[in-house]
């Protein structure tokens, strides 16, 4: 157990006393107050993988100074006897106002595999010290038979953020080693000069001040050429060690995941040159992900927006020919191709409002797996797409229009998914419904024979 009774009862009342603090309340929703509250003292705390699997980062805001970022830290909640000093950058927001944020990042390193640490991060206004409530995480097993749970979502907003209490709770009760967060977030993280973002990762903090907080871009994060979010996050690249938040690749036990923007095909007037520098990337990552199959088997990618959906919009999943599925006319740079070449196993996406399960497709074409035709994901013969974006947000729920071929399950209600690795070859996937009071609503398990999948040994 993370928290005993008594201990989850004064963090949970902290952190709503905290919230309200943090809001005004209108027409019966919860505004963000346009006041930097206690502007020395370390908040919207939260963490991630670092560059080698036993490391943590730890990112917080503060808005007074650089003064000060420091982490006490230990494996005794009443003696942390360790310091870990790191470094601070002020990010002042594109809005009219140009508020200053301090950015402090700390790193953890060399932890020992699979122990509960806790900590407190701390921040000066420069008259005085000020502390961080007091968190714990479960450090990452470096090794490659950790059998994690990982919770995946897109598309959480502040208003009507619907999944976040259920999310919390799956953290209090000890279910989740780390979050996956599909883009889009807050909306918007710029929004009302950025208060709205600040506002979001408090709101958040008890979440992802506990477990590793992976993200990739979406669309809401575009303002400013994509600045909240590239200053509020820190992602680090486990090939080549650097913070690179649009794209970079981290391993989870047997799982080799790769993140990327989809967005650099939408917002073209930031340039061309980005898409094809993470291309060129997204290239040689894959060929990397390839000559260490014997390491990590399976390849998974996450970005934002969808080669295929079979929603009732017009957005470029809804399209036969997608910009993410076939590239740019004249210019290509296409990701089905690419993801199909070198052989990922499942892709994630988020952006439409509503979950949707795919059958194996290549092309637009279905193909199921070979060994068990009343089972088409064992040896599935092409990449296995999964939408998992209603984890609540002001935009309320995508509906569906008329089913494609390659669509085999879906479903308008507000959750999340969760990824069970089971070992090196079995991988249980389940679609959770808030809406439903935490209800299986979906589940299926992934199962591959070999490192590589079927269609690379043919």
């Amino acid at each position: 157990m993370i928290y005993d009774y008594k201990q989850r009862f004064i963090v949970s009342t902290i952190s709503f006393f905290s919230l309200c603090f943090c809001y005004n309340f209108h027409n019966g929703f919860m505004e963000p107050s346009n006041n930097d509250n206690e502007n020395g003292r370390p908040q919207q705390i939260h963490i991630s993988l670092g560059p080698n699997t036993s490391d943590i980062i730890i990112t917080w805001t503060t808005y007074s100074s650089c003064n000060q970022t420091m982490v006490k830290y230990g494996i005794d909640s009443n003696q942390l006897n360790r310091f870990a000093f790191g470094d601070c950058n002020v990010f002042i927001d594109g809005g009219p106002k140009h508020r200053k944020h301090y950015i402090h990042r700390v790193r953890l390193s060399n932890l020992k595999p699979s122990i509960r640490y806790y900590y407190q991060c701390y921040g000066s206004n420069g008259f005085q010290t000020l502390s961080s409530l007091l968190y714990n995480f479960k450090s990452p097993n470096p090794y490659n038979d950790w059998n994690a749970r990982i919770l995946i979502f897109g598309d959480l907003g502040l208003e009507n953020g619907q999944s976040i209490p259920r999310i919390q709770k799956e953290i209090d009760d000890n279910n989740i080693d780390m979050i996956i967060h599909v883009g889009d977030f807050a909306y918007d993280l710029d929004s009302n000069d950025s208060y709205v973002g600040d506002a979001f990762m408090r709101r958040i903090e008890p979440i992802a001040s506990r477990v590793p907080y992976q993200t990739c871009p979406g669309n809401h994060e575009q303002n400013y050429n994509f600045s909240n979010y590239i200053n509020r996050f820190t992602m680090y690249d486990m090939i080549d060690s650097n913070i690179n938040n649009h794209y970079y690749t981290f391993n989870v036990g047997p799982i080799k995941f790769i993140s990327f923007s989809t967005e650099f095909y939408f917002f073209i007037e930031y340039g061309f040159t980005q898409m094809f520098r993470q291309y060129e990337w997204l290239e040689k990552t894959l060929i990397n992900a390839n000559e260490n199959r014997h390491k990590q088997p399976w390849i998974i990618t996450f970005g934002h927006r969808p080669m295929y959906c079979g929603n009732d919009n017009y957005d470029d999943c809804t399209r036969f020919e997608s910009i993410i599925r076939k590239g740019w006319p004249y210019i290509g740079l296409g990701l089905e191709d690419l993801f199909y070449k070198y052989g990922v196993d499942i892709e994630i996406w988020a952006h439409e409002h509503s979950y949707e399960r795919m059958w194996p497709v290549y092309n637009t074409i279905v193909h199921n797996g070979t060994v068990d035709p009343n089972n088409p994901y064992y040896n599935a013969q092409a990449p296995i797409h999964l939408i998992t974006g209603s984890a609540g947000c002001k935009e309320r729920l995508d509906l569906f229009r008329s089913p494609q071929p390659w669509s085999a399950k879906r479903i308008v209600d507000y959750g999340y998914t969760k990824f069970h690795i089971i070992n090196r070859t079995h991988i249980y996937i389940e679609q959770i419904s808030d809406d439903q009071q935490g209800t299986i609503v979906d589940s299926f398990t992934v199962i591959k024979n070999n490192d590589l999948p079927v269609w690379l040994h043919e």
